[in-house]
């Protein structure tokens, strides 16, 4: 075999390669190009191997997407619990809040009832005076 012969093997195109270029030959400029490797007139053009091939791709494409969707979806969770856990912190500080100042009305509460007690027994004493030095 010469050189010219073995650069002639070189360039010999398998039986699918003429396939595809008849059908790129063929297709009408108007009509969209198929892009699917499961229609039918694709399924004559590619072989097994280039369509496990295809199909390969395309489960790893779907897998990439998927992962994307994934941590997305991590990530806005993320962002959620960090949303949540201010969000009760805060709840946490105002019911903090809220029981001292319940704490406070209560003594200051106790103290007056304290006080009204107090201030009861001195109008009774006073009103016993009253009647013991006022003649009826």
């Amino acid at each position: 075999m010469t050189f010219q012969d073995h650069e002639l093997v070189q360039f010999m195109l398998t039986e699918t390669e003429i396939q595809d270029l008849f059908s790129l030959i063929n297709h009408h400029p108007g009509s969209p190009p198929s892009s699917s490797g499961s229609q039918g007139s694709n399924r004559s053009v590619y072989s097994s191997e280039e369509r496990k091939l295809r199909r390969m791709q395309s489960n790893r494409e779907s897998a990439r997407r998927s992962r994307g969707r994934k941590k997305k979806h991590m990530e806005n969770l993320t962002v959620q619990l960090n949303r949540l856990r201010l969000e009760n912190r805060e709840l946490k500080n105002q019911l903090l809040v809220t029981m001292h100042q319940h704490l406070l009305l209560s003594l200051e509460n106790e103290k007056l009832c304290s006080e009204s007690i107090a201030l009861s027994a001195t109008l009774s004493d006073l009103c016993q005076i009253l009647r013991t030095i006022l003649p009826q």
